[in-house]
């Protein structure tokens, strides 16, 4: 499996920098980011680590879930994954992850109710990027809606 590859450029402090995150694999584009904006409500044209990582992990746990569910005997119409990752303030100092929170909706046939939401858990519990991020809360809410 290959090695992918992104790099930021920063210029400033904190406070005031500002940086632009390449995605150099893909070569798909180049995205600014900035702390203020980062610890805003509104993004304003900006990225963050946690936006980032929101797709990783939507990509990442997508994939795996169509594999598990496939495994079960279901055959995936669509999955609608979403993943909201919440920073916030770490008691030791500085900020952490808080959350991540997984919201699946799927059409999925073959299996029942059950078999979905065993296969969700399995799936985020099995998924690359949720064995990555073991140290944060990982929640999940997982739908089947044939």
């Amino acid at each position: 499996m290959p090695t992918r590859t992104a790099r930021t450029a920063w210029n400033g402090s904190l406070e005031t920098g500002e940086g632009q995150v390449e995605l150099s694999s893909s070569k798909i584009g180049t995205y600014d980011v900035s702390f203020p904006k980062r610890a805003a409500d509104d993004a304003n044209g900006s990225t963050s680590p946690e936006e980032l990582l929101a797709a990783a992990h939507s990509a990442c746990y997508a994939m795996q879930f169509s594999a598990v569910l496939g495994a079960a005997g279901g055959t995936v119409e669509a999955l609608d994954v979403k993943a909201d990752v919440s920073l916030g303030p770490d008691s030791a100092g500085g900020f952490k992850l808080t959350g991540i929170h997984l919201t699946v909706r799927g059409e999925v046939s073959g299996i029942d109710e059950a078999a979905f939401a065993a296969a969700a858990t399995d799936a985020k519990n099995t998924c690359p990027v949720s064995k990555a991020l073991t140290g944060v809360d990982i929640t999940l809410d997982a739908a089947l809606e044939n």
